[in-house]
């Protein structure tokens, strides 16, 4: 969308094959391998900073320090799209629609846990297209019949029979985890 109003973007990305993607697909934005120094480079001139850190399972790094958001002008703002993993910036805490934002550093913050949920009807009904064949294929079969159908389930399987199975999540949260539910274990299920 930015691009779209002529903004000047950048884009930075850990995954070399997504930035050939966007080279291609988005060829008047900019794009950067993601890392610190190219972060500090960027703040003295970003208006608007958008952090979208995924780490599947696990709290998102803290890749935005309160000493980078001082560099930023004031009245610049940061949307911090992984606050639902803690945040990627230093100072950034959940906040609701009710309350949306607060200033930190002369930066306006935008930390809304669940986003999505400011268009629930849209959110619920995009949701619903992707995951509803996979409701479906668990009602049919069960849990090991639609993991040996569709092994990318196993990824969406965190707890089984009251035990943790992703390390990641286990370490976000400082608990323990066995990892009881894997293929190598379904192939011996049969179905």
């Amino acid at each position: 969308m930015a691009t779209g109003l002529a903004a000047d973007v950048t884009i930075l990305e850990v995954d070399l094959e997504r930035m050939r993607f966007l080279d291609i697909t988005m060829d008047n934005a900019n794009t950067l391998y993601s890392s610190e120094a190219h972060l500090h480079e960027l703040m003295a001139t970003t208006d608007l900073l958008i952090g979208a850190v995924l780490l599947p399972g696990a709290k998102a790094p803290k890749l935005i320090t309160r000493a980078m958001l001082r560099k930023m002008k004031p009245g610049s703002v940061v949307v911090d799209i992984a606050i639902d993993q803690g945040g990627c910036a230093e100072t950034s805490r959940p906040t609701t629609h009710l309350d949306p934002v607060y200033v930190e550093e002369g930066v306006t913050h935008y930390c809304v846990a669940n986003m999505p949920a400011a268009y629930a009807r849209t959110a619920t009904q995009a949701l619903t297209n992707i995951t509803g064949r996979y409701v479906e294929l668990l009602a049919d079969r069960g849990l090991e019949g639609a993991c040996n159908k569709q092994p990318a389930l196993l990824g969406g399987v965190n707890t089984r029979d009251g035990i943790l199975t992703i390390q990641a999540v286990a370490e976000a949260h400082g608990l323990p985890y066995t990892p009881t539910f894997s293929t190598e274990a379904l192939g011996s299920l049969g179905g």
